[in-house]
């Protein structure tokens, strides 16, 4: 086949065709200078909307097509785009071929099979390839299934009754799974595409496959990471759920230490699903040493439980650079006229996101981070007396706010004593300063853009308001975060309204806080996914500090697999 990509067709023929595949297999035609009947079919292999301003809106395409008459008719073709001279840039593609095979595995006993603690992005994705490699990898999850967690935060959201184990930070899929599902990364990795592939295969929409700022959504994604999961086990592997890494067996001293075993508590027997039945899963909680010679640790950023028992055992880890802030809500449609202008609310364009990041001589950059067009702020804690913000959207993204993070980074040397935990402290001290400040029972605090850039408190909301599920108290921000990221936030609102004029609504509404975009520190690993400090024990993901969203997270979690497997199955 042959990949021609830059096609860029403008909005208005699109909406003109009605037919979007249509009007770009014309596109194509024309730009290769072809009949139209040489092309036998047509993939799109990415799509990105083109809104700079000053210039009418385009969506720009990548594809590859199948020619009538196949490899000659390909030779022919590039051929004949050689003897023009300059044309349109087209090359010869192989069909894509899945990075992770399918392959049959010899049997191993119960000490040789790899253990994944975390079924988050990197936890769920590593157990997967693991499994496809034909390794039988016990997954445990200190969380429950989708549809038990997922009852779970509907009642947490009505009532503000808070399962500490499963919530919107823990169970099956990890924070991603409530947070709107984007695959955006700046990361490159060959296994990209096969994620993609397996999260279709579980009920995502075929267009991430091409979306330039593909999204799942968080009424999908449950059912997704269900199906995935459900992979895992029909592949020989073990899901667990309600499942607590305690321990880790540790053998030998110095540089010959290595890990042995995991030791966790858990509960056996299905939870009811149904809203208003009690927290927790039946039954007494067990505890159990299973042996492991190898051990994927990808816990996920809020597990501080887990940072501490590795504090405890001298695994070496240290601090990084981890963000602080708020969410943000606009209009969407404020923000779908500042981005798309009069095409604004055509349903070829959907709701309008937004990137932004300020510089301001003085302060420290400000940027927005996990941006949910037409989305909700969700309440996103896992601890008692301690408020977390994050944001969702739905796979329509119909809601009626816009929302973001708007995030300042905390660096190692702004944090005090030598604790590499310092972060994490400073985190729950935010977290339970906005639970006071919030007047309990996990409402939020919330100020007005307005009234923050003044220094003001807020008595009330203008006309956004705020969609935090347990309800806001207003007030004022001062006090529940940092100086230098208060400061960076106001110097950077205004700023991006340079380039987003919305932005800067004196109406638009701050919840607070968000302090879980990152994990405040690393679990230093070497090049093939190992602690330095514990052979055997493999920290992944973005708990462990090397990623930075699902697909980062997940490749990382795959990258992670392929190097276990190649070490069980040569050894």
């Amino acid at each position: 086949m042959i990949e021609v990509p830059n096609i860029s067709v403008p909005l208005r023929d699109l909406e003109r065709a009605g037919d979007e595949m249509a009007a770009v297999r014309k596109a194509a035609q024309k730009r290769l200078h072809i009949a139209p009947d040489a092309i036998a079919s047509l993939e799109i292999r990415r799509r990105s909307i083109d809104a700079r301003r000053g210039r009418p809106i385009t969506v720009v395409y990548t594809v590859r097509c199948f020619m009538r008459g196949g490899t000659n008719s390909e030779r022919a073709l590039l051929s004949s785009i050689g003897r023009r001279g300059r044309g349109p840039k087209v090359e010869v593609v192989e069909p894509d071929r899945n990075p992770v095979p399918l392959v049959s595995g010899a049997p191993l006993s119960d000490g040789e099979r790899p253990v994944v603690v975390g079924a988050g992005c990197a936890g769920l994705f590593c157990a997967w390839a693991l499994a496809r490699q034909g390794l039988c990898p016990v997954l445990v999850e200190r969380g429950d299934d989708a549809a038990r967690r997922t009852a779970l935060i509907d009642r947490f959201d009505r009532t503000g009754e808070l399962d500490c184990e499963s919530n919107i930070q823990f169970g099956l899929g990890g924070a991603g799974t409530f947070s709107d599902g984007k695959l955006t990364t700046g990361t490159r990795s060959p296994y990209h595409r096969a994620i993609l592939e397996a999260l279709v295969a579980g009920g995502a929409s075929p267009r991430i496959l091409f979306e330039a700022k593909p999204h799942v959504g968080s009424d999908v994604l449950p059912r997704v990471v269900t199906h995935i999961a459900q992979e895992v086990e029909r592949l020989g592997g073990e899901v667990r759920h309600r499942c607590r890494l305690t321990g880790l067996r540790v053998e030998g001293s110095g540089t010959g230490r290595r890990v042995t075993g995991v030791e966790l508590a858990w509960r056996q027997g299905r939870p009811d699903p149904s809203p208003d039945a009690p927290v927790g899963a039946p039954g007494p909680e067990r505890t159990e040493t299973l042996a492991a010679s190898c051990v994927v640790l990808a816990c996920g950023h809020s597990a501080r439980d887990v940072f501490e028992l590795l504090r405890d055992l001298d695994v070496a880890m240290e601090r990084k650079t981890f963000s602080m802030g708020a969410r943000i809500e606009h209009l969407q449609a404020d923000v779908d006229r500042c981005q798309y202008g009069p095409a604004a609310g055509s349903p070829l364009l959907g709701a309008a996101p937004y990137k932004l990041v300020s510089h301001v001589r003085g302060a420290a950059p400000a940027y927005s981070f996990c941006m949910c067009p037409g989305g909700y702020v969700v309440a996103a804690a896992s601890e008692a007396h301690g408020v977390v913000t994050n944001g969702m959207s739905l796979a329509a993204r119909d809601g009626a706010n816009a929302n973001s993070g708007i995030l300042v980074n905390v660096n190692p040397g702004d944090l005090p004593g030598d604790d590499v935990l310092a972060g994490v402290a400073l985190q729950r001290r935010c977290e339970q300063a906005a639970y006071a400040a919030g007047g309990g029972a996990f409402r939020a605090p919330a100020q007005l853009v307005g009234d923050f850039l003044a220094g003001t408190p807020s008595s009330g909301p203008g006309h956004v308001a705020p969609t935090y599920p347990r309800g806001v108290t207003w007030g004022s921000l001062d006090g529940l975060l940092p100086e230098t990221v208060l400061d960076a936030m106001r110097a950077g609102i205004p700023a991006m309204a340079g380039k987003l004029r919305c932005f800067a609504d004196p109406e638009a509404v701050l919840t607070g806080v968000e302090t879980r975009s990152s994990s405040p520190v690393r679990v230093v690993r070497d090049k093939g996914y190992e602690s330095v400090s514990v052979a055997g024990l493999f920290p992944v993901g973005e708990g462990a500090g090397y990623a930075g969203g699902i697909m980062s997270a997940a490749a990382d979690g795959v990258g992670c697999a392929m190097a276990v497997a190649g070490r069980i199955l040569n050894a």
